[in-house]
């Protein structure tokens, strides 16, 4: 419907079976029991094993999404897949994850925009909706397990795999579906959180060691700092966009990445600690994931009612980051 809205027709996630407990973590890098908890609200996650694809991962969830969207699947027009471990570095992963869904009639392109991928993955898949009356499938997935340090303890008592997916179709009501979005970023934290080779820049060649291909975190405390600010200002600003008060927000679905970040978050926002969305105790964080896959869990949970108003948020390696007001 041109000139209209769009709203969430399915929801969907999916993990991996294997589940990785703090025990085991927190034995190999020799901390203490219960230290990961205390500093970042995970109890467990789940990796990937041997063979699991991240193509396999977001196609699992994409399914589930489209299944609870009862649409068909000649309905679907564009597949978003905001990831940041692609199965290659070319080509994109997300022709293959329609391919698998059988969405031939679908275009398809990868997103790279770390953590807030989902965010700005949604807010161009409405833009689409809302221009051509035809219906988008939006994808998270990460695995990060195989881009991590595990030796790093920065990194490896936080990052987990996991997808999750909406389908977005056209609505008549303007009065839901995303009622406001905060894009926003900071390159001057580029290099806060970096994979320092394999890009362009420092491509594959022989001398550089092995873990330059992994994840690495150069200041903690900064980038705690630095992203409590960024998805304060930007929800703020959403809410203020929308005309809504944040007393008047039935869920909040932040970013997973930190219970204690989330938690500043709405603390700053004066949100009621018992409307804030909370995964990361069982999957941990699986950047631009996190997101989807905690509204899918949710909606299993208690589904979501016409007219609840939701505030997203998210900040990320870049530092790249937003919020999105939605109304279902």
């Amino acid at each position: 419907m041109l000139g209209g809205s769009s709203r969430i027709a399915g929801f969907g996630h999916a993990v991996p079976a294997r589940r990785i407990d703090n025990a085991e973590i927190e034995a190999r890098l020799g901390l203490e029991t219960g230290w990961i908890e205390r500093r970042t609200g995970i109890r467990s996650r789940h990796w990937a094993e041997d063979g699991e694809t991240l193509s396999g991962l977001a196609a699992a969830a994409g399914k589930m999404a489209l299944e609870d969207a009862e649409i068909a699947r000649d309905e679907i027009a564009l597949t978003l897949l905001a990831t940041s471990t692609p199965d290659h570095l070319l080509p994109p992963s997300a022709p293959l994850v329609a391919h698998r869904l059988g969405l031939e009639k679908s275009g398809a392109i990868d997103l790279a925009g770390a953590c807030s991928g989902f965010l700005y993955a949604l807010t161009l898949a409405d833009g689409f909706v809302r221009t051509h009356g035809r219906a988008v499938l939006v994808v998270a997935a990460n695995i990060l397990s195989r881009r991590i340090n595990l030796a790093e303890r920065a990194s490896a008592v936080l990052f987990a795999d996991a997808a999750g997916a909406v389908v977005l179709v056209p609505d008549r009501d303007r009065q839901r579906g995303l009622l406001s979005a905060d894009l926003t970023s900071d390159g001057g934290g580029y290099d806060l959180i970096h994979i320092p080779a394999g890009g362009s820049n420092r491509p594959f060649s022989t001398g550089i060691g092995a873990e330059e291909f992994l994840m690495t975190m150069r200041d903690g405390r900064e980038v705690f700092s630095r992203a409590v600010a960024l998805m304060t200002g930007a929800s703020a600003r959403a809410l203020d966009q929308a005309g809504i008060a944040s007393a008047d927000i039935d869920r909040f679905i932040p970013h997973q990445a930190n219970a204690r970040m989330f938690d500043a978050v709405s603390g700053n926002l004066d949100i009621d600690p018992a409307r804030v969305v909370r995964t990361i105790e069982t999957f941990g964080n699986s950047s631009a994931a996190t997101i989807p896959l905690s509204l899918s869990v949710a909606n299993g949970a208690k589904r979501f009612a016409k007219g609840e108003t939701l505030l997203l948020t998210a900040a990320g390696a870049g530092l790249t980051g937003g919020a999105v007001v939605f109304r279902m």
